[in-house]
């Protein structure tokens, strides 16, 4: 079973809609099977973002994200990597489709509400990064047997 690693950045939980987008994917079928409130250290920070350290924006995401409280999950299901990315939009909130987290919820690219993995590495890389195995929770909801074949 595939999983990805999803965060609610500061905006999203600063804004009060934790509970809106986690809704989400449990409405479309996904198990959650990691969840923790955190404010980043600038540390995990900088190893999130590290791909981008020699942007000039590199600064301003860890400024950022350090900001505030993030919500980390990890959530598990059958192409939940690229579906989560639909349901999340595109990156500039102004370009995502109605529907989407960001095309709803967003303000604009600084301020996206969301973050999530992009690739079955990245997810695995940015899992083990926020979480431990033994924080996370393997299990299998009841009405799985209502979603999958």
């Amino acid at each position: 079973m595939e999983r990805t690693f999803l965060a609610i950045k500061p905006d999203g939980v600063q804004r009060g809609l934790v509970s809106e987008i986690i809704g989400r994917l449990e409405k479309k079928g996904f198990t959650l099977v990691g969840l923790k409130l955190l404010k980043p250290s600038r540390e995990l920070a900088e190893q999130h973002y590290d791909v981008h350290r020699e942007r000039p924006f590199f600064a301003g995401l860890v400024e950022f994200i350090t900001s505030g409280p993030v919500v980390a999950m990890v959530w598990e299901g059958d192409g939940v990597i690229a579906s989560a990315r639909k349901l999340i939009g595109a990156t500039n909130p102004l370009n995502a489709e109605p529907g989407t987290i960001r095309g709803d919820l967003g303000i604009n690219i600084g301020r996206n509400i969301i973050h999530g993995s992009d690739a079955p590495e990245t997810a695995q890389k940015e899992v083990a990064l926020w979480f431990k195995d033994e924080e996370l929770v393997n299990w299998q909801p009841e009405l799985t047997r209502w979603l999958r074949e």
